[in-house]
This record gives C-alpha cells, sequence and structure tokens, in this order.
C-alpha cells in the first residue's frame, strides 16, 4: 500500500475487457503505470502494446505475475482461468482486479476466497455496474433511508437475440459455467444484492431453459461462431432467491426469448416506505404522499465520467489508501454459491439451502 509513486499494472488478457482495462487505467497516467501485458494470442497481446504504450509483453501469465514491475493484476481472461491465475497473483503478493464472475462455480471461488482471506493483498470483482451514476444514486437514497426496509425486489436482463459466440468458450459449460445466467445475470444479482443492503442468501430456487441455443437460434452480434464448437448451456434463467433477514430477489435472465423487451438491464427494490427504479441509463424514486403516488426521475449527469473510470479509480484507491473494495472477495463468493444453487435448483425441480462454510 503506497500511494507515494504510480501503481505498476499488468493486465492478462487483451481481448474486449482486456483492451476496456488498457483504455481506462490509460487515462490515470498519474495514479499507473501498464508495465506489461500477456495474453494466449501473443500478436493481439504485441498489438495491444504497441496500441497503448505498454513496454512489456510477457510469455505467459504466469511470466508477468512474476514480474518485479508488476504490483498489480489485472485479470480479463475467460471463467474457467480466473481461479488458477488469481490465487496464483495473490500469492505471489499481487493486487488483483478480477473480472466477472469470480470464478466458473462456488467450489473454485471458495479457493480464490481463501487465498484472499490469508493475503494482505487486494482483491476485487470488477463489478462496474455499481459504479453507474444512477445505480449509485439510488444506492445513497437506500442508505439514508429514503426507502424504509427493503422486503423484496426483481431483477433481471432480457436479451431477445443476443447469444454471444456461439460453439465457443461463452457457451461450453466446462468453460463458461453456464449461459446467460453466469454472464449477464450476475450482474443483476450482485447490483440488486447491493442495492437491498447485502442481505445474506439463504436459499434459492430456480429454473433454466435452452429453447434456442441448441437450434442455433437467437445468434447474436458479440464474438465469433464456432459452428464445429457446442452449446451445453441455457439461453434463459428464472428464480428465486431468500434472504437471512425474511426479504427476496426474484431474477431473470435471457440470451434469446420470444418478448417485447429493450434488452436493457432493469431492478425494482419495493420498501416499506418507498420504491426505487432502475432500468438502463435512467430510474426513479417512488413515493405516496397526500394519499397519491408520487415520483421523481433519476438521471445521469451529462458530464459523468462513467463507471468504468470509477471503477479504475476505486481499484487504485484501494491498492493506494487502504480503501475496502466495494465489491469483495465475499461479494463474489456469494454471486457464485446463488448462481450454483439456482443451476442445482433447476436440475433437481427443488429448492436448494445455501453452504455457507467457508
Amino acid at each position: 500500500m503506497n500511494a507515494s509513486h504510480p501503481t505498476k499494472i499488468g493486465i492478462i488478457g487483451t481481448g474486449n475487457i482486456g483492451t476496456v482495462h488498457l483504455q481506462q487505467f490509460s487515462k490515470l497516467a498519474d495514479r499507473c503505470e501498464i508495465t506489461a501485458v500477456a495474453d494466449t494470442n501473443m500478436p493481439l497481446a504485441a498489438k495491444r502494446a504497441q496500441e497503448f504504450g505498454v513496454p512489456h509483453v510477457a510469455p505467459s501469465a504466469e511470466a508477468l505475475i512474476h514480474r518485479d514491475d508488476v504490483e498489480a493484476v489485472i485479470i480479463g481472461v475467460p471463467n474457467q482461468h480466473h481461479a488458477d491465475i488469481a490465487i496464483e497473483a495473490l500469492r505471489a503478493g499481487k493486487h488483483v482486479l478480477l473480472e466477472k464472475p469470480m470464478s466458473l462455480n462456488a467450489d473454485t471461488a471458495r479457493s480464490i476466497y481463501a487465498a484472499a482471506k490469508n493475503s494482505k493483498q487486494v482483491l476485487m470483482i470488477a463489478h462496474q455496474m455499481r459504479f453507474e451514476s444512477v445505480p449509485m444514486q439510488i444506492k445513497a437514497m437506500v442508505d439514508r433511508g429514503e426507502l424504509g426496509r427493503i422486503y423484496t425486489a426483481k431483477t433481471g436482463w432480457y436479451r431477445r437475440k443476443g447469444i454471444p459466440g456461439w460453439g465457443t468458450w461463452f457457451t461450453r459449460m466446462d468453460q463458461s459455467g453456464g449461459g446467460p445466467l453466469i454472464d449477464i445475470g450476475v450482474h443483476m444479482l450482485d447490483l440488486a444484492l447491493y442495492l437491498m443492503g447485502n442481505p445474506k442468501p439463504v436459499s434459492v430456487f430456480g429454473a433454466t431453459y435452452a429453447e434456442f441455443g441448441p437450434r442455433r437460434q437467437g445468434i447474436g452480434t458479440w464474438g465469433t461462431p464456432d459452428w464445429n464448437g457446442i452449446y451445453d448451456v441455457e439461453d434463459l434463467a428464472t428464480g428465486m432467491i431468500k434472504m437471512d433477514d425474511g426479504s427476496s430477489l426474484t431474477l431473470e435472465v435471457s440470451w434469446a426469448v420470444h418478448m417485447d423487451t429493450d434488452n436493457s438491464p432493469f431492478i425494482h427494490l419495493m420498501g416499506s416506505d418507498g420504491g426505487a427504479c432502475y432500468r438502463g441509463s435512467e430510474g426513479k424514486l417512488l413515493h405516496e404522499k397526500f394519499d397519491r403516488p408520487i415520483e421523481s426521475r433519476i438521471c445521469r449527469p451529462e458530464d459523468d465520467e462513467g463507471e468504468r473510470e470509477r471503477l479504475s479509480k476505486h481499484f487504485l484507491d484501494c491498492v493506494q489508501h487502504g480503501v475496502t473494495p466495494i465489491s469483495s472477495a465475499l461479494t463474489g463468493l456469494t454471486n457464485n454459491l446463488v448462481l450454483d444453487a439456482m443451476y442445482e435448483s433447476s436440475r433437481t425441480g427443488h429448492e436448494v439451502k445455501l453452504d455457507w462454510e467457508l
């Protein structure tokens, strides 16, 4: 923890999400320096290094982690590699910013959590939606008690035709951990729990469906399909999560569905004294006054710096000033526990109680 010099950063994964991190941390040159990148696609890593003026291209993730000129590691690789890379980085004394989901499943997430607990380093999960302007405003209202007790919430993200990278790691259970539930559902689960005040999930009932992917329908524009690959994940998931304080959360997500939807993520918080909703870049605060329902718009400022820049600054605050990450190892593990329970509930047809033995 040293704010006297720029933090030296290494980025593992130079694809779409890695490039986002390169763009954001390059803007913060007064606080950090990107010293190395790594990717299994070496030509791509070399191209990104040239584009962003990064001096070193490491031959592997392991080589990057053990460089003396790397103090913090950003991991933006397929889900199946999250645990091995994050654990090695933490054990090597590096701070870690890990892309969502925390891991492929709850078992490997537990391993990352244990490594973080035994380390003095920062582990932060890159849930950028926590840093969006409208959710941040709603969170401030919740913390001030304007909604009273939030007793239930509903969240989701319906994509009508958005299956990514058919046949690639995106659509393979052994490499991604699931379909839209672990891809975009984890965002909505994480944000909803955060806005609700981080209640502890205790049981889950869920169902998943694969009506489009196996027939090669519902294909989106993200990623390049591999028609020789496989599709063994869901394309829609729905479930209810019960909390230890009696509150509940309904979660519904899809990559493909015949439904009238604008493809925007949404959250509805229902409190004893008021409610709040978030959809896309806008939100509403809902109350009753003089026996009439009233609502107030919540808007994103025109000069908003953006959620990714705030996320990057928060990570540097954690590394340089000892700030506790708002998306910590425990929040990442919580998400994986709930996601695993939803898949298990769908498989068995029964409610699943979460195992909180850490």
